[in-house]
């Protein structure tokens, strides 16, 4: 069975395949797409915030670890980096297994996969455990981090052009707040458990990843379409513009994912006197990754309404500014200045989190005259944009660990960061503004 616009669009009684797929069509958008569209997005978005707390529980995890388990700094910032890593490196991979087995099977294995890290979580972290193997439980735990990747590029393919700003941002900002949640479960557990107890932390998400598979497995359906896509990743990746791209969702999602996996770390070490405990610590670092996870769809809205290119812009142009403002605060040690300029670093890289991703569609849109062809490449380069942007989380953790070990502080990293958000302004000008005349992307 297939779909048609002149029948109420309904899901192929073929294991929840759809054979035809029209976003652009307004009739057949009318018809059921909408619908069908709508509930996709909601499961899609539930199991990536799951996938994005587990891949996040290590900015919590090592708020646990305590002065009982004889881990310094700089080993902690490597634990909250590894998943990082491993994350980033599963993203392509995530991203073709949508084309491979379908957007709504894969979501279900995608799902299942987090009962792994959880369950290592759940049963092997408590005091005299060996440092290699956190590493080791750490490095599964980026298995939540390819859950971004495939839920991007399905939810890409279901929505017409004019509403994929909207889409991309409500899927990436339902997904983003599970960092926040995962902080506020953190300190959940350390109010009424105490600090010792980080194996409940992990508990409590078993439940809910069963949810996630579940509802993926009965509400979500496979697109036919998506999995004609050959050598999708070989053409994107000759395009110029997929590298520039991908520059730039470092320094948006990378600075994102990066500071919300370390910022608890950051406040207990560059401010030890005022959070000397981890429920201090743990009552604020939820904060910023909650503010910017909640305004990444506005990102995507200014996007589709004044253009990703001059959202893009003058993003880091704030940025830059942000990073600017918490190394002047951490010279004058103002704790009030510091958080105010980390908590804007976290809203901006979350309106440039939606906006950057509306500006893919819109540039391959515009290079190619075959509407399909574009969707396929553009579905490509969000993988491959979103594999180098989620590295970028690990170089920020490495940034502030080799600060640390060498200066004692995070001033050599803020300053870092600032140069990085201006070479940032530098190539959205130059590629996408300079000679755009009104049709920057």
């Amino acid at each position: 069975m297939t779909v048609t616009a002149e029948r109420p669009v309904s899901v192929s009684v073929r294991g929840h395949w759809i054979d035809d797929w029209r976003p652009e069509d307004p009739t057949f958008w009318a018809a059921g797409g909408r619908r069908i569209a709508t509930r996709n997005l909601v499961f899609s978005i539930f199991s990536e915030h799951i996938g994005f707390s587990v891949w996040s529980l290590w900015s919590v995890m090592v708020l646990f670890l305590g002065k009982s388990y004889g881990f310094d700094p700089a080993q902690k910032f490597l634990l909250t980096a590894l998943p990082t890593l491993v994350g980033s490196a599963l993203r392509l991979p995530y991203t073709f297994a949508v084309a491979r087995f379908g957007g709504r099977n894969w979501t279900v294995v995608s799902a299942l996969l987090l009962l792994i890290p959880c369950l290592l979580a759940a049963t092997l972290i408590k005091p005299g455990v060996s440092f290699d193997t956190l590493l080791l439980i750490a490095a599964v735990a980026g298995v939540g981090g390819g859950n971004f990747a495939s839920s991007m590029a399905n939810i890409n393919a279901y929505y017409p052009d004019r509403l994929k700003g909207w889409a991309l941002g409500i899927n990436a900002g339902g997904g983003n707040i599970g960092v926040a949640a995962v902080q506020l479960v953190g300190l959940l557990v350390i109010a009424t458990a105490g600090a010792t107890s980080p194996r409940l932390v992990a508990g409590i998400y078993l439940p809910l990843i069963i949810l996630a598979a579940l509802g993926a497995a009965l509400y979500m359906d496979n697109l036919t379409q998506a999995r004609n896509e050959k050598r999708a990743l070989r053409d994107a990746a000759r395009q110029p513009q997929t590298w520039v791209m991908s520059l730039l969702y470092i320094g948006t999602f990378g600075s994102f994912i990066g500071f919300g996996f370390a910022f608890g770390q950051v406040l207990q070490v560059q401010f030890a006197s005022d959070f000397n405990t981890p429920v201090k610590a743990a009552y604020l670092t939820f904060l910023g990754p909650l503010l910017g996870s909640l305004v990444r769809p506005v990102g995507g809205y200014l996007a589709d309404r004044l253009g990703g290119a001059r959202v893009t812009f003058v993003n880091f142009v704030l940025m830059a500014l942000g990073a600017g403002l918490v190394l002047l605060a951490s010279g004058r040690h103002s704790l009030a200045l510091y958080l105010v300029g980390f908590i804007s670093l976290f809203v901006f890289s979350g309106i440039g989190n939606g906006s950057t991703y509306k500006m893919i569609p819109a540039i391959f849109k515009s290079r190619f005259d075959d509407q399909h062809e574009a969707r396929r490449i553009s579905s490509a380069v969000i993988g491959i944009a979103g594999a180098i942007g989620a590295f970028g989380g690990v170089l920020v953790n490495l940034a502030f660990r080799q600060s640390f070990l060498t200066y004692k502080s995070a001033d050599a990293a803020y300053v870092a960061f600032i140069a990085f958000y201006v070479l940032c302004v530098a190539v959205t000008w130059t590629v996408y503004l300079r000679r755009a005349a009104g049709t920057a992307p």
